[in-house]
């Protein structure tokens, strides 16, 4: 038997996954960690990673560190994604990650990242046609899956940070920055050659923004366990009446609604939009959220791999 170890930073939090394995193959998680961690904070034009948000970031790596290193027979399997593999300066940032945790991340490009999300949802969700939608801090990963196969995938830089950030969605939401924001994302969508073979087909979403989507409405219907999101569904109508309730309130407010993170409501807005805009283009009539992605596609390829061997 085997502990992997799966330590996922991304854009806005940092995530541990540790992963029992056994010999025939099945696996199961036996311990999960997350720190709002918001590497990208801060990053802006200049795409440079902020002294502040990499301390506070490997802080939290040391913390994992101190939480895995109590397993036995460990193989650790770092990842990042887009704050990092955007950076002007990642390679000081990761050599300070090797130097101060002894943990190697792996850069993943756009791509992979996309196609790990693709293993992760096509292998635990029925779904043969769908749009997968991972929305993280600085990127969304778009997968157009058709009879169960990935016929198209890109990672676009918009994401819930960037987006919050750039036009000042972090707060009071303004018309005017709310109308530009519009028209970016929708002019980056747009740009997708592809988008529209996915015409009328289910959004899989995936990444923070979503998740928090998923609980603020089965908090509404007064479901229990909120937390338990995989296969959930949502119309169309629901996902826009919650973007409207948060366009219309200010930031304390939206920390006060139920099923919202504080830790996330000053980036839920530019978090929602991407999903907003693409159901308006695709004329999508529901979600499907999935709590597999980039690291069950990992775990996944992981243990092909040890068949193969």
């Amino acid at each position: 038997m085997k502990n992997l170890v799966i330590v996922d930073l991304g854009s806005n939090s940092a995530r541990m996954a540790i992963n029992s394995i056994a010999d025939d193959g099945t696996f199961r998680e036996i311990k999960r960690v997350k720190e709002d961690s918001r590497i990208s904070e801060g990053m802006g034009r200049e795409r440079l990673l902020r002294p502040q948000a990499m301390n506070r970031t490997i802080a939290a790596l040391r913390r994992f560190k101190e939480i895995y290193e109590e397993y036995p027979n460990t193989e650790v399997r770092g990842i990042t994604t887009a704050a990092v593999r955007m950076a002007r300066n990642q390679n000081d940032f990761l050599n300070r990650v090797k130097q101060e945790t002894g943990i190697k991340l792996h850069v993943l490009s756009g791509d992979d990242e996309a196609y790990y999300d693709y293993l992760g949802v096509i292998n635990s969700l029925e779904v043969k046609d769908c749009l997968i939608l991972d929305t993280g801090g600085a990127s969304c990963e778009l997968i157009d899956v058709h009879n169960g196969k990935a016929r198209n995938m890109i990672s676009i830089p918009i994401g819930a940070v960037s987006l919050s950030e750039r036009f000042r969605l972090t707060d009071v939401v303004r018309a005017d920055n709310l109308f530009a924001a519009e028209i970016f994302v929708n002019k980056q969508l747009r740009d997708v050659w592809w988008i529209m073979d996915a015409f009328n087909k289910p959004i899989v979403l995936l990444g923070g923004a979503n998740r928090t989507l998923a609980r603020m409405n089965r908090r509404h219907q007064k479901i229990s366990r909120i937390n338990n999101i995989h296969g959930y569904r949502l119309k169309t109508e629901s996902v826009n009446r919650t973007f409207k309730s948060l366009i219309t309130r200010n930031l304390e407010a939206r920390k006060k609604m139920s099923g919202l993170e504080t830790t996330r409501a000053d980036i839920i807005v530019g978090g929602m939009l991407p999903l907003v805009m693409l159901l308006q283009m695709i004329d999508a009539d529901r979600v499907i959220f999935s709590e597999s992605g980039v690291r069950e596609g990992i775990i996944s390829e992981y243990i092909n791999f040890r068949k193969e061997e």
